[in-house]
């Protein structure tokens, strides 16, 4: 069930992620008061250990325990204590946090009641901002997220960053449910553990609270890195994986996490297989249709791109690529955005 609270339980601020379950009895909304009365909204621990975002949180709101006001009002999602107390994912039996929002294609479960509830409670507040706070488990820069091809979104997730990824699967993720409510944006702050990646969401918090409204001129090419998820990359349920010559269906390149956010050309070489053909991938497109043949080739042995793209979210963590997927496809997308006027001259 949802616990929903308008004030800030005593000393919350000085618990560890993984202390949070003793004191909260699950999934708890709070709502603080500020300055600007709509909301900025900020969801942390969807992934129980992915932490750096109520890391930000505690060191953010210490800097207001002082009796000063927030500049805005912030509502405050912390998700699955349950998980974060014992520095998982999610535990077994439970689904993932981030994938049961509306349009969700993951069965029916009672945590997806709790989400409805959030947005629900959220869409009477009208929230002036959403923002998905995350940890990632391979080598990536810092990037932010976003569903929708809007200027305002565009705005929040260069506050952040100037490598912003578009992406429309998965479905069912928090910032796609609240993107009918307001701007959202999905925050991509590096591994677990980064001091430095703490910092950036703190300091990127703080500012969104000091917002009065949202930028409304279109963004230049030259501002942004803008890139489309074109697919994404499961091992199928069945397929053996690894690192360990000789050892599964899979055998991953052992430097793999080093590809995050490279464009790779065509003949890359993502792994060995033993025994398998493509279907030991399960690669789908926006629409949800397979395409591992359109990405991925088998010659002699070796598991290579089929043609030129950009890796995210590669990582080594075996547990974390059977419970997520090995990793996103992406290509450059910017035919949108605003492009610089030819001189009129044909000169210069």
């Amino acid at each position: 069930m949802l616990q929903e609270i308008d004030y800030l339980p005593e000393n919350l601020l000085a618990l560890e992620a993984n202390q949070l379950a003793a004191h909260l009895s699950g999934p708890t909304l709070i709502h603080l008061p500020g300055r600007r009365a709509q909301p900025l909204f900020v969801s942390v621990l969807m992934h129980g250990n992915e932490t750096v975002g109520w890391e930000a949180i505690r060191t953010l709101l210490a800097r207001y325990q002082g009796g000063q006001d927030l500049p805005r009002a912030l509502s405050l999602f912390i998700g699955n204590v349950d998980a974060a107390a014992q520095g998982l994912r999610l535990l077994p039996g439970q689904p993932d946090y981030n994938r049961i929002w509306y349009g969700s294609e993951v069965a029916e479960t009672p945590e997806h009641r709790v989400m409805e509830q959030v947005v629900e409670r959220m869409r009477k507040r009208k929230p002036f901002a959403s923002v998905d706070v995350h940890n990632n488990t391979g080598l990536n820069p810092h990037y932010a997220c976003i569903n929708r091809l809007d200027t305002r979104f565009f705005h929040l997730a260069l506050l952040f960053s100037r490598t912003v990824v578009y992406f429309l699967r998965p479905k069912g993720v928090q910032s796609m449910a609240f993107a009918d409510l307001c701007p959202s944006v999905t925050l991509e702050c590096g591994k677990v553990g980064s001091a430095h990646g703490v910092e950036h969401a703190r300091d990127y918090l703080e500012a969104c609270l000091h917002l009065a409204e949202h930028p409304q001129h279109a963004v230049s090419h030259l501002d942004i890195d803008l890139f489309h998820t074109v697919a994404q990359v499961k091992i199928s349920p069945l397929t053996s994986f690894g690192f360990s010559p000789g050892e599964s269906d899979i055998v991953l390149a052992p430097d793999i996490d080093h590809f995050n956010f490279r464009e790779l050309p065509a003949g890359t070489l993502f792994g060995w297989i033993n025994g398998v053909g493509l279907d030991a991938l399960d690669v789908r497109d926006e629409q949800g249709e397979a395409v591992a043949g359109d990405y991925f080739t088998i010659e002699e042995g070796q598991l290579c791109l089929h043609r030129s793209v950009m890796p995210s979210m590669l990582t080594k963590d075996l547990s974390v690529i059977r419970q997520d997927c090995l990793c996103y496809l992406m290509e450059r997308y910017d035919s949108h955005l605003a492009q610089p006027v030819p001189n009129a001259s044909g000169s210069g």
